[in-house]
């Protein structure tokens, strides 16, 4: 009889004793730890060695506990696969999140692709989604490259503003940019939002006009008032 002992014992295919069990079976070195990989063949023998040793230890029914002390948890039954038939292993997506530097869009010149907006400078628009949702401003800039503007006193961020010889370091507000898709077009005289029109006036002008009011949001008047303020600054 032998002995049990805590060294794991080593198996080159024959009978073992566990413990005073008294119960031998086989098992192939590959089912043991998976340290020799011996194909396909070797793998399913193994399995098959292995169930009948569980059922020779009551545990064939699923979540039965095992007689030995070597097993320690319980097992469960397993299907040995069939020669002859392939298992499918499913494959999952991987997500994978943009680097912030990631290129931008360009075309053959190496410039960036303009988006077209339905805002223009100097527009009062209302925020219909975001934290500013609901306010009204005036777009006082525009990025076409990632269709952004700015709209005046909202979404504001914080700066750190480096200081110099003269002036120390400050702490600044600053807009910051919202997408065109998050802002409407406002009419201030009948305080609604709506969405935005194009069509040509009598003298074949193009103008834009509010879809839900019919006010017409370009004129000469308003333009020349931009280009003003623009020349200031």
């Amino acid at each position: 009889m032998y002995k049990a002992t805590h060294q794991r014992p080593e198996i080159e295919g024959r009978a073992i004793l566990f413990g005073n069990s008294k119960k031998a079976f086989s098992l192939s070195s590959a089912v043991w730890g998976g340290r020799v990989e011996r194909g396909r063949t070797a793998r399913m023998a193994g399995m098959a060695a292995l169930q009948g040793a569980m059922a020779a230890l009551s545990v064939s029914a699923p979540g039965a506990a095992s007689t030995s002390s070597f097993w320690g948890n319980r097992l469960a039954t397993y299907s040995a696969p069939q020669p002859g038939i392939r298992f499918m292993v499913k494959t999952c997506p991987i997500e994978m999140r943009l680097k912030r530097w990631e290129r931008k869009k360009c075309k053959p010149n190496s410039l960036p692709v303009l988006h077209k907006m339905h805002v223009r400078i100097g527009d009062t628009v209302q925020v219909i989604a975001g934290r500013e949702k609901g306010k009204v401003g005036e777009v006082t800039h525009l990025f076409k490259h990632n269709s952004t503007v700015i709209v005046k006193d909202l979404n504001l961020k914080s700066k750190h503003k480096k200081g110099t010889e003269d002036e120390p370091g400050e702490i600044v507000m600053i807009e910051g940019p919202i997408h065109s898709s998050n802002v409407m077009l406002y009419s201030k005289e009948k305080s609604v939002a709506s969405r935005v029109g194009h069509k040509f006036l009598e003298d074949g002008t193009k103008v834009r006009y509010l879809i839900k009011t019919g006010e017409v949001i370009d004129s000469v008047e308003k333009w020349v008032k931009v280009f003003k303020e623009g020349d200031s600054e």
